[in-house]
């Protein structure tokens, strides 16, 4: 079975490695599963499918299979025994000493309905006549062996020492029969294998410490001491009761546990499992049970028996049916395509030995490589690192046919050190190669490579192990691919509700993340946003919406642009925030929202700082401390109307970090709020300030995401160059627009500008001067601004109505021809709303 791509070796090599192998085993005759081992030589050199060792029991008329290693038996119709005086192949060559080797039998010609596996039907049907044995046996021609082998498959039957001593059973699935080689081998490991004891003796006398026996009638129970102090149960406090001892099992594991103790299922025969427990304190324990179940006679109901053991104890490879529990258990909580990767190279590559896997994604006709391990390029084959690129990003199937081959046949395939390979994948697996595809429903989701560098003989539950390992593997990669594409649409969503891109702040910089929660694939409320206001001010706003769905989303949406737009209005911060509360108020969503706004003044190096039910900032100072400011808060917004936010001042020296966030960076499940914002102050205070980018990054690579992340990080760096500015306060005279030209050039020749800078600027501020006494009424302001290169003229008034410029000015109008000329002179114009009223603005560049 495991014998698959190139042939291993010449002739008379197989009967050679049988000695070796067989050799090695009696150097430790006393290792308890020393019998198994020996059979599963059977599988890898023979080819065989299942190897069973049939011997006398407590019923001396009865041959009761006392181990067995391969595909389960049920699959093949064979019983858990023989009575010895039958006409079975087992019997027979029990009786005789003889061996007995039988031709597959032939397919029928026509169509027949596949086999129903979930029955066992024996082979031993003395009603049936038995296929022609081999001739190179001497065997009676009159002999009446039982039913023939299944459909292509061959099966033989070897004496354990004299006759009545026991038999082997090997089954095939093989066409051509077993060759000369096989059947050297399998008569080697027949002398081999010592006459055993039945493999559970009779549920009679003391139990062992270990050992128990189930009544499958009544569920009444007898374990010996060392069982029960396993599962953390004082002997002499046992009642008795197999549930006492299922109640202490992990819930995942109770559905296997169950398939052995319940009585419907007392057809299969003998039963190994290994299963979890809890325990008071640390992570559960795993335990193996092996039994088999004793059929009813006349005195004593069905029984189970066997042993429990810690399985922490036993030899843990590549064979054992623990692993396949222990993927299936990691990967139903993959939520990821790399959690799945990280889970099957936990199961595999350990266990297994093996230098390096690969999985990969099969997208169209090409694989799409998820995981590397080891992830260096150096470990993997030249022509990878050539070919594909250095991210490994994706290769065509077409380039390497054995692989291709092995997807379309969707089984797993195993090649041993030396086999004819393509060097793709020859390279990955100089010592052995496995590939399993890897099925997913109707289709095949990927592919998963596993290679050695040193020969390695595939042991014989290997390949069951990689098959089931595969299945379970397609169906969480197709799983987990679907959950990615759908996390991946909803930071999608939640990011176009979010800002682009951050503003240039003069004199500091910003930087922002947000990580959407992988508890589910609904969208979050966070919300932050860095808003430049007038007067090199700058306005941090970070904020949580109640809930994690489409309104949450939604309403987050409407914050942030009301929470901007009356910033821009020129409200102070503790405004801001009241008229955001009392918008969220008539909105009557029935949601709350939290905010934290940070009015940074970039000239002065000051801050004002308004909390709505929010979280903490938190300051790094330049001198590499960190610390949570204690601001006053108030309510948050839509719960209280009316209520108030105080507003607390900050100072901020050149080099400071202001760290914004959201609750799901600081607390989660298992950690407060104060300790979480304990931490991030002591992460902020190890960070290097100069890279905000890698500082944000560091602060986050602990987030338990449980809950959505928003981040809002901003270093004050202070302005090189201050700007310089005036203002003036227009008076509502007859020659008012005269006083403010007056006071525009007295300011501008005392910064020195060029003449036409300055005729250019009295000609603007004569136009918006006018517009603003003319067409308003109330205050008007002249406000005049220089940084660097560029002279900021602007006139604010009471009235929200913003100038016209008009589509065309006749010969004949009388007006309209003031922004015209703004326009024409300027660099830049504009209008931006301020509280009650306006404000019109032109740029000058001064020419340096």
């Amino acid at each position: 079975m495991v014998r698959e791509g190139a042939a291993i070796g010449g002739a008379g090599t197989a009967p050679r490695r049988a000695e070796a192998a067989l050799a090695s085993l009696e150097a430790s005759p006393a290792a308890p599963d020393r019998l198994r081992r020996i059979l599963e030589q059977a599988l890898v050199l023979a080819g065989a499918s299942f190897a069973g060792v049939y011997a006398p029991g407590d019923d001396p008329a009865l041959l009761r299979l006392a181990e067995s290693a391969g595909l389960p038996r049920t699959l093949y119709g064979l019983p858990d025994g023989y009575p010895t005086s039958g006409a079975s192949p087992v019997a027979e060559a029990h009786r005789t000493g003889r061996p007995l080797w039988l031709a597959p039998t032939p397919r029928p010609a026509t169509p027949t309905p596949p086999p129903d596996l979930t029955k066992s039907t024996p082979l031993a049907d003395p009603a049936r006549p038995a296929p022609p044995c081999d001739p190179a046996v001497a065997t009676p021609p009159s002999h009446p062996a039982g039913a023939a082998p299944p459909p292509d498959a061959a099966m033989a039957a070897l004496p354990l020492g004299p006759p009545g001593g026991g038999c082997l059973l090997v089954v095939a699935d093989r066409p051509d029969g077993f060759g000369s080689e096989d059947r050297a081998c399998l008569e080697l490991i027949a002398r081999a294998i010592p006459v055993p004891a039945p493999a559970v003796a009779a549920d009679t006398g003391e139990l062992a410490a270990d050992a128990f026996r189930l009544a499958m009638d009544t569920g009444r129970m007898e374990a010996g001491a060392q069982l029960l102090r396993l599962f953390g149960i004082a002997p002499d406090s046992f009642d008795g009761r197999v549930e006492t001892l299922l109640a202490r099992t992990v819930p995942e594991d109770l559905p296997a546990l169950m398939s052995v103790v319940e009585a419907d299922h007392m057809t299969i025969g003998e039963r190994e499992l290994e299963f979890r427990i809890l325990q008071p304190a640390g992570p559960p324990r795993w335990l193996r049970l092996r039994g088999r179940l004793l059929p009813r006679d006349e005195d004593r109901p069905a029984r189970l028996v066997g042993t429990v053991v810690d399985a922490s104890t036993l030899r843990s490879d590549g064979t054992d049916v623990a692993r396949v529990q222990r993927l299936a258990a990691s990967l139903a909580t993959a939520g990821t395509v790399r959690d799945v990767g990280r889970a099957v190279v936990a199961a595999l590559r350990k266990p297994l030995r093996a230098d390096r896997i690969a999985l990969a994604e099969l997208e169209n006709d090409r694989l799409v490589v998820t995981v590397l391990d080891p992830p260096e390029p150096e470990a993997w084959p030249e022509v990878w690192r050539s070919e594909w690129r250095t991210e490994w990003p994706d290769a065509p199937v077409r380039a390497m046919p054995t692989l291709a081959a092995a997807l379309r046949a969707g089984r797993t395939r195993i090649w041993p050190a030396g086999s004819a390979l393509e060097p793709a994948l020859g390279e990955v697996g100089p010592g052995g190669l496995a590939v399993l595809p890897l099925p997913a429903g109707s289709r095949m989701a990927g592919a998963c490579l596993i290679g050695w560098d040193r020969p390695h003989h595939f042991a014989p539950d290997e390949r069951a192990l990689l098959t089931a390992c595969a299945a379970l593997t397609g169906q969480a990669l197709l799983r987990a691919h679907a959950i990615d594409a759908e996390h991946e649409l909803v930071g999608m969503l939640q990011r176009t509700l979010l800002p682009r891109r951050l503003p240039r702040l003069p004199g500091g910089a910003a930087v922002a993340r947000y990580l959407p929660t992988t508890a589910g694939l609904e969208v979050g409320g966070d919300w932050y946003d860095v808003i430049p206001l007038a007067d090199h001010h700058v306005a941090l706003v970070i904020g949580d919406v109640q809930g994690h769905n489409a309104g949450a989303a939604t309403l987050m949406g409407q914050m942030r642009t009301a929470l901007r737009a009356y910033a821009v209005e020129g409200h102070p911060p503790d405004v801001v925030v009241a008229h955001a509360n009392r918008l969220l108020l008539d909105m009557e969503t029935g949601l709350f929202a939290t905010c934290g706004y940070v009015d940074v003044d970039m000239e002065q190096g000051t801050a004002w700082c308004v909390r709505a039910g929010h979280p903490q900032p938190v300051l790094r100072h330049p001198d590499g401390t960190a610390g949570i400011v204690r601001c006053e808060g108030g309510p948050p917004l839509g719960v209280l109307d009316g209520a108030e936010y105080p507003m607390t001042p900050l100072r901020l020296r050149p080099g400071t970090v202001i760290a914004l966030t959201t609750d799901g960076l600081v607390e989660s499940p298992g950690l407060d709020l104060d300790t979480g914002m304990d931490r991030l102050a002591r992460e902020l205070a190890a960070a290097d300030p100069g890279h905000l980018g890698l500082v944000a990054d560091a602060l986050l690579a602990g987030a338990q995401r449980d809950d959505d992340v928003a981040l809002l990080l901003m270093r004050y760096d202070g302005m090189a160059v201050r700007p310089l500015r005036e203002s003036w306060t227009v008076w509502r005279v007859p020659e008012a627009a005269r006083h403010a030209r007056r006071f525009t050039r007295r300011t501008l020749r005392a910064w020195h500008l060029p003449p036409d800078t300055v005729d250019a600027a009295l000609l603007v501020v004569s136009e918006l001067v006018t517009n603003a006494l003319v067409h308003t009424g109330g205050p008007v302001r002249l406000d005049l601004d220089l940084a660097g290169h560029r002279l900021r003229l602007a006139v604010t008034d009471s009235s929200p109505r913003g100038p016209v410029k008009p589509a065309g000015i006749g010969w004949e109008a009388t007006g309209g021809r003031g922004i015209w000329l703004v326009e024409a002179v300027s660099a830049a114009w504009g209008t931006v709303p301020v509280s009650g009223g306006k404000q019109v603005w032109a740029e000058l560049a001064t020419g340096g």
